[in-house]
C-alpha cells in the first residue's frame, strides 16, 4: 500500500528533520511510554455504565459519534470528554462485536443498536446490580483489544 504521504515525508527529511536523529533505543522507549501511560489513564476506565450509556444513546435511534458524546455530556459521562477519540475507539468495538452497526447518510456515520446490542442493554437494565457475564467478558475483551491495537501504534 502506497503511503500518500511519502514524498511530503522525504522531503521533510531531507530539510526540516536533516539534523535531527534518534537511536532505535529512544524511539522504542518513547513508544513504550505512550502505550503505558495510553493503556493505564484510558483502556481500563471503560465501566459498565459507560459501555450502556453508548448503548442507550443509540437505543431510540440513530446517531452520529459526535450527537453521541453531546448526549454523553449532557448526562454526566465525562470520560470522554477532551479525549473524543476514545468514545471513536469504543464505537469501533462494539461495531466489530456486533452490537452496534454504523451505516453512511449524507457523509456522516450513524450508530445504532443491533438485536445483540439490545440484549445487552436490556440484561443491563434488568439487573443493574449484577453486571452480566456476557457484559463483563465484553469489558476485559475491550481492554485486551485496545491494548493489543496500541503495540500496532
Amino acid at each position: 500500500m502506497n503511503d500518500p504521504l511519502m514524498k511530503l515525508k522525504n522531503s521533510m527529511k531531507k530539510t526540516v528533520f536533516k539534523d535531527f536523529s534518534f537511536s532505535d533505543e529512544r524511539k522504542n522507549a518513547v513508544k513504550e511510554a505512550i502505550r503505558s501511560n495510553q493503556s493505564q489513564q484510558q483502556y481500563n476506565t471503560w465501566k459498565a455504565e459507560t459501555i450502556m450509556a453508548v448503548l442507550g444513546s443509540v437505543q431510540q435511534q440513530p446517531m452520529q459519534g459526535y450527537d453521541i458524546s453531546i448526549q454523553l455530556f449532557q448526562k454526566g459521562e465525562l470520560i470522554f470528554q477532551n479525549n473524543e477519540g476514545q468514545l471513536y475507539t469504543l464505537l469501533h468495538l462494539l461495531e466489530n462485536k456486533e452490537i452496534l452497526t454504523s451505516s453512511w447518510s449524507d457523509n456522516k456515520k450513524h450508530y445504532a443498536l443491533t438485536p445483540k446490542g439490545k440484549k445487552y442493554l436490556a440484561a443491563y437494565k434488568q439487573d443493574n446490580s449484577h453486571q452480566p457475564v456476557s457484559l463483563k467478558h465484553l469489558l476485559e475483551e475491550a481492554s485486551l483489544w485496545a491494548q493489543q491495537n496500541l503495540k500496532n501504534f
